[in-house]
């Protein structure tokens, strides 16, 4: 079968081959590959700046965030042939530490867990793979190929429970929210606000198209600039870029008692001057809470789920601005300046 491979660590050695059918020791249901999302990871590693093969090859199959259907699976199983499932990216170390053990393998404390696409396991820009039914996610059917979308929404799903879990330290009744970043993650972060029923602010650069167009047809307003520009004291803040001067502008300007969530990954190596003291003071006067947050479990998925399903599916639609033939998947993983969310198409 054809599948995408890099050699991790060497940048440009992306190709499109012919890889072995999945081993029935893989997982008891077989899975056949609809779409696979490309993300900054996939273009990270495609350029060779991490990424581990599985042990004892040298190359690993691209891709995570996917979309499949059961081509066949074990009777008695919680899947029958012909439903669309999505497969949970991370999977737990095989120690397992005491978080793994619990399913919180996103919490993973001695960094043994394995990820699909990224680290160690082989990833879903092939036409065929297995796994076990508990490592896959039914989806609704009437989601179809935007199912391709669940992995990224489960990753804002779980920074919307952990904001939730520390702002009900005490009596919390959050009314406005800012999402820092108008890509894919933050674009769905303000999906999930809103379906919250918050007043939701996006802030991003661009002064047009399809991004100030997704964000109003939210019903959530578009900024360019600083937050207190957008939204004076907002009660949460989720950042989604990784941009350091707007990471402490998000802790400066939290209201009080408010939490900043952080999922966006800072590049290393650039100073910023900063006032240590003052976000110090800020914090500690305002009561509020930073926590950052990646990667998501079962329950996070299937909370991403059921928000799909609630969404409006034209709106959902939009946000893939792209889709590239698995033939010409090197297309895909270039990035393009109109760029939202860019699929390949694997299979039918």
């Amino acid at each position: 079968m054809k599948a995408v491979t890099v050699t991790p660590g060497s940048g440009g050695s992306a190709a499109l081959e012919e890889i072995s059918e999945p081993a029935s020791d893989e997982g008891s249901v077989l899975v056949e590959t609809i779409a696979v999302g490309i993300c900054g990871t996939d273009l990270e590693i495609s350029a060779g700046d991490y990424g581990w093969a599985p042990p004892g090859h040298k190359r690993l199959v691209l891709g995570h965030e996917s979309i499949g259907k059961v081509s066949s699976a074990p009777p008695g199983s919680s899947l029958d042939a012909g439903d669309l499932v999505v497969a949970i990216v991370r999977r737990p170390d095989p120690v397992p530490c005491y978080s793994c053990a619990r399913g919180e393998w996103d919490f993973c404390r001695n960094g043994r867990y394995v990820e699909h696409g990224i680290k160690e396991l082989d990833g879903f820009m092939r036409e065929r793979y297995r796994a076990d039914p508990d490592d896959l996610v039914k989806i609704d059917a009437k989601l179809g190929p935007l199912g391709v979308l669940l992995e990224p929404t489960s990753v804002v799903a779980k920074a919307w429970e952990q904001a939730e879990r520390v702002g009900n330290r005490a009596h919390w009744e959050p009314r406005t929210a800012v999402v820092t970043g108008a890509g894919p993650i933050g674009l769905l972060a303000a999906l999930l606000g809103v379906q919250r029923g918050l007043e939701v602010h996006v802030i991003d650069q661009v002064t047009d198209g399809i991004k100030p167009e997704l964000v109003s047809a939210l019903g959530a307003s578009y900024h360019r600039g600083a937050i207190p520009d957008a939204c004076k004291d907002p009660d949460f803040v989720l950042e989604c870029t990784g941009v350091g001067a707007l990471v402490f502008d998000a802790i400066d300007h939290v209201g009080p008692g408010g939490v900043v969530c952080l999922t966006g990954v800072s590049p290393t190596g650039r100073n910023l001057e900063v006032d240590a003291g003052l976000a110090n003071r800020t914090m500690v006067l305002g009561n509020e809470g930073v926590v950052g947050s990646v990667n998501a479990n079962r329950r996070h998925y299937e909370q991403a789920a059921a928000a799909l399903s609630r969404a409006d599916q034209g709106w959902l639609a939009r946000l893939i601005t792209r889709r590239v033939p698995l033939e010409k998947f090197a297309e895909a993983l270039v990035r393009q300046p109109d760029d939202v969310k860019v699929v390949l198409e694997v299979g039918a």
